[in-house]
């Protein structure tokens, strides 16, 4: 070959390499965010019921733990087994559910009585029956359910679909927690961990305190004006531009820069989201806004359905307080589970309503249910369940979930 040859050869194959790159980039943008089977959801409301409730109580029937009731058998108790490293099994009282189970629907789901308005929306549920943990106390079992490992800093699910899904509006956090508990690993369960900052979920009110009428602080700057502002951000752009020339691999300064934008964008929509009063009273009747008993998580929940119809991707309601016992948490007297049902039966239910009639659910995933189940024993002889890790059921409705199915299934008793 001629070195005339040689450069020619060169020449073309390099315009073809640019036009190799120029095509990869194109593809790159048209196939962004496309999968090789269609996504169905686009969004997650995770309502979290804190403390375990009781899956052999609410969702999980088993006639046989009826049938049995007050009689002693051996079981190996989890509690024991860690606390103690006791490995053989140990006589308990079978405790059968405290509460009448029916079935409900086209589909013949089983439910108990404690949740007279989720029940009727079973057929719009997939409730998976054979859920377990690695966490067998409330902090471990938490952080296990929400980062995916019990003890170690690992990125919170919410933080995760930030990172790899983003925001479906610019204005607004992709990830937001509603309610937060303080304990129980706290913020590391809306934690980002090791992924960049801005992905960490963006709180909303406390959990044992109603949102009020303004549930975020600063939302308006009461001393400038928005002219003010925008002059300001642009300034806080430049420094932002001219630090990052002089140190480009900084994080911390790129995360503050990215947090104070998404700050400054979300004072321009969030006030009229957070302000629900323009809701027809149908709706707020449909959430428990109008019961006393109802309506502080019912606004939670209506507050979900608004952050999720305004583009935010992952929204957590936490259902608890910031007790060292959390809410469904009965080791004696279970019948509190009664009240607990109570005041999140209805908006949990009126929320998937809600969400179907306005042709969100089915790219809305709706997910119930708290870190670990209960005992099918009862606690020392007493009156209420111990934790459970080994089985346990939580409720998913929409977003391509198969509605009214039951998947997977405990032991005749609930226990493993």
């Amino acid at each position: 070959m001629s070195v005339c040859d040689r450069r020619r050869w060169l020449q073309t194959t390099a315009c073809g390499f640019g036009g190799l790159a120029l095509g990869s980039l194109f593809a790159r943008q048209l196939s962004a965010g496309q999968t090789h089977f269609p996504a169905k959801a686009r969004r997650i409301i995770f309502l979290f019921m804190q403390g375990g409730p009781s899956h052999v109580d609410t969702f999980d029937y088993k006639p046989q733990l009826l049938q049995d009731d007050g009689k002693e058998f051996p079981f190996f108790d989890a509690r024991e087994i860690a606390n103690k490293g006791q490995v053989e099994a140990s006589a308990q009282r079978v405790m059968g559910p405290r509460w009448k189970f029916s079935q409900h629907g086209q589909s013949g789901q089983w439910g108990s009585e404690l949740f007279p308005h989720l029940n009727q929306q079973l057929d719009r549920c997939c409730v998976i029956k054979s859920m377990h943990t690695n966490g067998v106390a409330h902090g471990p079992a938490t952080l296990f359910l929400h980062c995916g490992s019990t003890n170690l800093a690992r990125p919170s699910m919410g933080a995760w679909v930030s990172y790899g899904l983003g925001a479906l509006n610019e204005n607004l956090p992709a990830f937001v927690t509603i309610g937060p508990s303080a304990g129980n690993g706290g913020a590391r369960n809306f934690g980002p961990a090791f992924l960049p900052a801005i992905h960490q979920g963006t709180p909303l009110g406390t959990i044992d305190a109603p949102l009020g009428d303004k549930p975020m602080r600063h939302l308006v700057n009461l001393q400038r004006q928005n002219d003010e502002q925008s002059r300001l951000m642009s300034m806080i752009r430049a420094q932002q531009q001219l630090q990052q020339s002089i140190d480009p691999l900084n994080q911390k300064l790129d995360a503050e820069m990215k947090s104070m934008e998404l700050a400054w964008q979300m004072q321009q929509d969030v006030p009229e989201i957070l302000d629900d009063s323009h809701e027809s009273p149908e709706t707020r009747q449909l959430y428990g806004l109008d019961d006393p008993q109802t309506q502080t998580f019912g606004r939670k929940c209506l507050m979900a359905r608004r952050l999720a119809e305004a583009g935010v991707r992952f929204i957590q309601v936490t259902y608890g307080d910031n007790s060292a016992n959390p809410a469904w948490d009965q080791h004696n007297n279970l019948e509190r589970h009664a009240g607990h049902a109570r005041n999140v039966d209805k908006p949990c239910a009126g929320l998937i309503e809600d969400l179907a009639q306005r042709g969100l659910l089915e790219d809305t995933i709706v997910w119930w249910g708290g870190e670990f189940g209960r005992t099918p024993y009862a606690q020392g002889n007493g009156t209420g369940r111990d934790h459970n890790p080994g089985g346990f059921s939580v409720l998913l409705a929409g977003g391509g979930f198969k509605p009214g199915f039951s998947y997977g299934q405990t032991d005749d008793y609930g226990h493993q």
